[in-house]
């Protein structure tokens, strides 16, 4: 654990016995003793959840000092990992396509605190933060999004193209929408060798309107896939508002005889509640609908300023009444589980790590150009390559 993360957690014993609790915050109770020992945190989600066809979960998510400064550093450090690929972007250390995903960390966190690494997550392109949450490495990350030899992808996949399978990561997947049909191809599996496992596949408003979707939705439905889909609404597919684009943008109902929950996305315990909530219930009855109402403040992609179809104003509010990692401060703060300045001080070391990162993803070399007729066939089954004459064997895929 750093430093400053230490040193926070250590004053969360003593500072429990000075304060009562239930007079700073509200929607705050006071501290019980967990079975390991921990001290234990009940707190009350921003909102209540909003159920289609099901009742919805409690408002009350059981929580403790340690896993509340865990999520603090770990969205700390998604945040800067994205700002700083936004600069790397600019210097042209990054090409092609690159999506950010600050101002959606908590819908990563509070889906990873709910699930096991034995749970499958397959996502859109705007993956870089979710293959964090799943283990991933930040040098892995800002290898691949400079095609870097040491990426997860060895640096073919870039940016929309983030992959982890042994930690149940399959991906990110450039074709809007076409990542749920394999989410749901993935549940599928799952169920056929009884696993008791579940399938997280997430996709934005802009796929909502998608075909495949419903097709997937409704072979899943009739075989009672443990399927789970998220539907992270940000409220803009690309430039264009959810409501230019959607008849019906209530996303959680959309899947009518699929049973839908409403969740704020920008409040990590909330998004914990429902996905935990939402596996229990994939594995017992087939699949069910996540809304996460969340937010980018980044435009769609670098070619995207982001304030061409809302305003600035619009954006500033958000960060100041719903940010989730302001959210998960506030909590610490008041809690007295760490000081401001301690904060402050673990946010000195994420930008210290995420530099260094950089530093040595910049290390690695560019792949080998035979990379190129690698990992297109299954191993043994390559073919020759011919050249325009059908006479000259141009190369052999391995």
């Amino acid at each position: 654990m750093a430093a400053a993360t230490a040193a926070a957690a250590r004053r969360v014993s003593c500072s429990l016995l000075r304060r009562d609790h239930g007079h700073l915050l509200p929607l705050l109770r006071p501290f019980a003793s967990s079975a390991g020992g921990q001290p234990q945190l009940t707190v009350e989600t921003s909102v209540p959840f909003t159920g289609h066809k099901i009742d919805p979960p409690s408002r009350s998510v059981d929580t403790n000092p340690s896993e509340l400064l865990s999520i603090f550093r770990e969205m700390s450090l998604m945040r800067r990992m994205e700002i700083a690929a936004d600069s790397l972007y600019k210097s042209k250390l990054i090409r092609g396509f690159c999506h950010l995903y600050d101002g959606q960390e908590a819908v990563a966190i509070g889906l990873e605190a709910a699930i096991t690494k034995k749970d499958a997550i397959i996502t859109a392109y705007r993956d870089h933060c979710i293959y964090l949450a799943r283990g991933g490495s930040l040098v892995e990350s800002f290898a691949e999004l400079m095609g870097r030899r040491a990426g997860c992808s060895k640096g073919k996949g870039g940016s929309m193209h983030f992959y982890k399978k042994e930690s149940g990561f399959f991906g990110g997947h450039g074709i809007v929408g076409a990542q749920v049909p394999l989410g749901c191809g993935l549940a599928f599996a799952q169920r056929y060798l009884k696993e008791g496992t579940v399938t997280f596949a997430l996709y934005g408003d802009g796929a909502a309107n998608q075909g495949q979707l419903f097709e997937a939705l409704n072979i899943s439905a009739l075989w009672d896939l443990p399927v789970i889909l998220v539907c992270e609404n940000n409220h803009y597919g690309m430039g264009t508002a959810e409501w230019r684009a959607a008849k019906s943008p209530a996303y959680y109902k959309r899947g009518d005889y699929v049973p839908g929950l409403k969740v704020d996305g920008m409040d990590v315990l909330a998004v914990k509640q429902a996905c935990k909530f939402a596996k229990e219930y994939a594995l017992q009855n087939g699949p069910i609908i996540l809304e996460m109402d969340t937010y980018r403040y980044h435009g769609h992609s670098m070619s995207d300023p982001g304030s061409t179809y809302r305003t600035r104003d619009e954006i500033t509010g958000v960060r100041q009444e719903r940010d989730p990692i302001e959210r998960v401060r506030k909590l610490i703060v008041s809690y007295e589980l760490a000081t401001a300045s301690e904060l402050k001080d673990i946010e000195k070391e994420v930008r210290k790590e995420v530099d260094e990162a950089i530093a040595q993803a910049k290390e690695s070399p560019m792949p080998d150009p035979s990379e190129l007729f690698t990992n297109v066939y299954v191993k043994g089954f390559g073919v020759e390559a011919f050249g325009a004459d059908r006479k000259e064997v141009k190369a052999v895929l391995p």
